[in-house]
């Protein structure tokens, strides 16, 4: 209605009163129809467009209350003012129970038009505002609309191209003969896969502020245990993560940190000895997550120099510090490792 001339409908048997109202409606600009009995006014109500009723009670079939019970359920229904005799204060109160917004004691004096007339512009304001606010809010709710699918589109791409780059690095491992280079571009597409991954449950989500990090973390380790045991690892990965919406910017980082310590599981724990088996828990509690990746093998309690070039245990801490994380070594045998971070 902000946009358009106010509509009112005076539902009354009485046809002296009913011009008097009509003129004063016209006189401020708004558009004016009348009807003399509930079933006629719902009839008009019903095409659509009635911004306010002033509503009698007494009407030749009935009372202004069937008009109020046939506008139940009904969308956009108008604003109703409703008339009744001063000392029919019961009647009022039955009225305002049953929708409408306001009501003007009917005397026979002229101070009974200038307070339904006031009464009628009132409501008509109320109406603007309302339907102003309702208007901003689809407004609002289209833009978020639009603003999801957007970035569903980018989360898509992103994925997409990140997938790309994950097969060129996989083909330069591939083209390359030095098996210290080799396995260091192995590594980094398994990086650049976790990261990938996170755009991809963005892209299926209807909540792109979130993602299921129990799905999540099922399917990366599970890409990581396909493409490490293709490479000969065969130790076996078993996963027991707790199902929860975790935000965006932390679960990127949290799949770099489980592809590291998993990686480096597989290439060291079971070195020289017989595969066994790499173990992946995560739990929420007490307001915080708590990810644990433990081993049964050779052991490594977190000091020392590590094996191989150390650039996992910088990536693991540098990953930590962006989640605000704890890292802890557990005791043997083999390797646990802690991550403890806010939920």
């Amino acid at each position: 209605m902000p946009n358009r001339t106010p509509h009112v409908l005076y539902i009354d048997d009485d046809p002296g009163l009913s011009r008097l109202v009509e003129k004063a409606m016209l006189r401020r600009g708004y558009i004016f129809d009348h009807a003399e009995t509930a079933e006629a006014g719902l009839a008009l109500i019903r095409q659509g467009g009635i911004d306010v009723v002033a509503l009698d009670h007494y009407l030749p079939t009935g009372t202004g209350l069937d008009v109020l019970k046939g506008l139940e359920g009904m969308e956009d229904r108008p604003t109703v003012v409703y008339c009744t005799g001063s000392e029919e204060t019961d009647i009022a109160v039955a009225a305002l129970k049953s929708g409408a917004t306001d009501f003007v004691p009917k005397t026979l004096s002229d101070e009974f038009m200038e307070l339904l007339v006031a009464s009628i512009d009132h409501a008509i304001d109320r109406v603007r505002l309302n339907r102003a606010k309702a208007q901003a809010e689809r407004e609002v709710h289209e833009a978020r609309e639009r603003a999801e699918m957007l970035l569903g589109e980018v989360n898509h791409r992103v994925a997409n191209s990140l997938a790309m780059v994950a097969a060129l690095v996989g083909l330069q491992a591939n083209a390359v003969e030095d098996a210290e280079a080799k396995r260091a571009l192995s590594e980094t597409q398994a990086r650049i896969q976790a990261i990938a991954g996170v755009h991809r449950h963005l892209y299926n989500s209807d909540d792109v502020r979130t993602v299921q990090v129990g799905d999540y973390l099922n399917s990366l380790v599970g890409e990581l245990e396909n493409t490490l045991q293709a490479e000969g690892r065969t130790a076996s990965i078993r996963v027991d993560v707790e199902g929860f919406p975790m935000p965006t910017e932390k679960v990127a980082s949290l799949g770099v940190i489980v592809t590291e310590l998993v990686t480096n599981a597989l290439k060291y724990a079971y070195a020289g000895r017989e595969p066994g088996e790499v173990r992946v828990h995560m739990v929420r509690e007490d307001g915080s997550v708590r990810l644990t990746v433990e081993d049964d093998g050779i052991g490594w309690a977190g000091t020392g120099k590590p094996q191989g070039t150390g650039l996992g245990s910088r990536i693991v801490k540098a990953m930590a510090h962006s989640l605000g994380a704890s890292v802890a070594y557990g005791e043997g045998p083999g390797t646990r490792v802690h991550v403890t971070f806010a939920a």
